[in-house]
């Protein structure tokens, strides 16, 4: 297609979504498109004529058919919270964000279920579901911005995963625009529907390559009545899955587990207003641990207090804090959420999103670190996160990362699909990781996701140049 031919494409969509849609449904102001133009971090550009802006999951379908027609692709975008540009639109302006944010409305609510539009933000649930009695239970430092079709385009993960699973664990159905226009509607949460492929599963995860996710039938549990937060240190990671497991064999309450080496705490002490360690002395590596009581009377604080004791008695810990109230709680959290802040402001910092099977995750997080710091002196390598369930955040501080960066991911990458991991555990491929999923990925998972792909976008219309190459 020429750039002529590609323009006219462009604005006779424009024109007969603005006939057909009316006025609102399309932003063509510059100023009111630049904002959406680029990724939350800053890494990528992109360039779009105008924003589509559907009220309803009939006039996504709407649009997305005259998309068909006039061959135009459309870059959905939710919160446009994205790690790795899985929203940005391409740089030679060749497509049109398809915004979901007018999609914002709870279309019900009941007991252990929640149908929610694309549009609506995690933290508007989050509100929705505490007004019952229930709450959501995933959660993510995006939550006040990301919105539930982008969660699950992307089978977000998040905090609670160790107990809840990621996206794929808890949307019981979705409601989707496929490239063709047509509506595929899966709201209705069967628990037991054997008619062939589920094309739920197969949207979610997907990127928005395969379809428009408009409406999703959410799990929801009972609202916690109490929770009990600690912060522990310990010698090594090896010392921090043995607690975990702990942990585990005694009780289903731990909904957090997360990692921390000593570090990133410093640095968040060190750049963070206000911040500082829970404990006194140094500790090698920490562990920040939530548990949560669904009925009164079941006292968090006192089962954690107890594990915690026996854990220093089995020599697992070397010491403990448990959160004398709500504020000392959200003030352990806040030091391990503002980790990547805290390395931002001192210096520049190569992130990587990658699991391994947790049982090795010990081994990779101390040898991968030393390797990478070895290849590539002056650097500083170490990981944090999410150990229960295998996904850790591996970050490489340093000058050298701004001239070596690929170098040093494709190391890293390299390691991880050494231990039959992923080099994306949650954050999805987007266009950042393009490169290196074609370059490790198994042939057969190639194979199979560029025939799905051609299947269902025959046009290559959705969410161009993610996930997969246009040409793929």
């Amino acid at each position: 297609m020429t750039s002529a031919s590609r323009t006219d494409g462009i604005d006779r969509l424009i024109d007969a979504v603005r006939s057909r849609l009316g006025p609102k449904a399309v932003i063509a102001d510059a100023a009111d498109i630049e904002p959406w133009l680029h990724d939350w971090r800053g890494r990528f550009h992109g360039r779009s004529r105008a924003i589509l802006a559907p009220a309803s999951a009939d006039e996504v379908a709407a649009i997305v058919a005259l998309a068909a027609e006039h061959r135009v692709p459309l870059v959905p975008q939710g919160g446009n919270t994205s790690m790795v540009g899985g929203a940005t639109p391409p740089p030679d302006g060749s497509a049109l964000i398809l915004s979901l944010r007018r999609l914002n409305r709870m279309r019900s609510i009941e007991t252990g279920i929640a149908v929610a539009e694309a549009g609506m933000i995690l933290a508007d649930l989050h509100e929705r579901a505490a007004a019952t009695g229930q709450r959501f239970p995933l959660t993510l430092g995006a939550r006040g911005s990301c919105t539930i079709g982008g969660l699950a385009a992307t089978n977000a993960g998040g905090t609670q995963v160790l107990k809840f699973g990621t996206m794929r664990s808890l949307v019981l159905g979705l409601e989707a625009v496929l490239p063709d226009g047509s509506i595929h509607d899966g709201l209705s949460a069967l628990k037991k529907d054997n008619r062939g492929y589920s094309l739920d599963q197969l949207l979610l995860g997907s990127e928005g390559t395969l379809g428009i996710v408009t409406a999703a039938a959410l799990r929801l549990v009972p609202s916690a009545q109490s929770r009990a937060v600690a912060w522990a240190g310990l010698a090594d990671p090896q010392k921090a899955l043995e607690l975990l497991r702990l942990m585990q064999a005694r009780t289903d309450r731990i909904e957090g587990f997360e990692i921390v080496p000593a570090d990133a705490l410093a640095l968040v002490v060190k750049h963070i207003p206000g911040a500082r360690s829970p404990l006194q002395g140094e500790h090698g590596w920490h562990v920040l641990i939530e548990a949560t009581a669904e009925q009164p009377g079941q006292g968090p604080a006192a089962l954690l207090q107890s594990l915690l004791a026996e854990a220093l008695q089995l020599g697992l810990i070397e010491d403990a804090a448990l959160a004398a109230n709500e504020a000392h709680a959200e003030a352990m959290w806040r030091l391990r959420d503002s980790i990547s802040e805290a390395e931002r402001a001192e210096g520049p910092t190569l992130a990587h999103d990658i699991s391994v099977p947790v049982a090795d995750m010990p081994r990779f997080m101390t040898v991968t670190a030393a390797e990478v710091e070895s290849a590539f002196p002056g650097t500083r390598a170490s990981g944090f996160g999410h150990l229960g369930d295998g996904n850790v955040h591996f970050h490489v501080r340093g000058e050298a990362v701004r001239e070596l960066g690929t170098e040093i991911s494709r190391m890293v990458h390299d390691l991880v699909t050494l231990a039959g991991g992923s080099i994306s555990a949650e954050h999805g491929i987007g266009q950042m990781k393009l490169d290196e999923f074609e370059r490790l990925a198994p042939p057969a998972r190639l194979h199979a996701l560029r025939a799905i792909k051609k299947a269902l976008d025959p046009l290559g219309l959705m969410n161009p140049g993610k996930l997969l190459r246009p040409d793929a």
